[in-house]
């Protein structure tokens, strides 16, 4: 059966392969518009995690997207084919993109994306395929990370680079 979100705007529902633990909350079902996965389970949401407009899942048939418990987002992209892990306490502004795929003619490979715990992405960035960003690390705005991000530290420009 269908669930539905109370007073949601948008006409959808939340598919049946999305795990949500107590207390996550999600403000609206237009999230889903190209969620497509066939995995069991495709989206996991840790307890307490919020996901605010507009957040969108493109979430391939064989994608996976974890999001860690206390962590916000707050209007990314999702772009997965194979699978993005995003760890508790995580905080993702708007307009960010996180692609595990370029989907493109001669680089269709997805490589998975992993974001620690504590993690602060500044709105406007986006995160490239294969890219770990270590615990406690900030992305600066409209900052393109290609490269692996260490523990405590910032990135940040375009391309990102570590700036302390």
């Amino acid at each position: 059966m269908p669930r539905h979100i109370p007073n949601d705007w948008f006409p959808g529902h939340i598919p049946d392969n999305v795990l949500l633990d107590d207390g996550a909350h999600i403000e609206t079902t237009q999230c889903f518009e190209l969620f497509k996965t066939t995995q069991q389970p495709g989206l996991i949401l840790r307890k307490f995690s919020s996901i605010y407009p507009p957040t969108l899942f493109d979430i391939g048939p064989t994608g996976r997207v974890t999001i860690g418990a206390y962590s916000m987002l707050n209007g990314p992209r999702i772009i997965c084919d194979a699978e993005i892990q995003i760890g508790d306490h995580c905080l993702i502004a708007w307009n960010v993109i996180l692609m595990d795929n370029y989907r493109a003619p001669k680089d269709h490979t997805p490589r998975p994306i992993h974001i620690s715990n504590n993690v602060w992405i500044g709105f406007d960035s986006i995160i490239l395929p294969g890219v770990s960003i270590g615990e406690n690390a900030i992305i600066g705005a409209r900052s393109v990370v290609r490269e692996n991000v260490p523990p405590n530290s910032t990135a940040a420009g375009n391309p990102a680079r570590i700036i302390r």
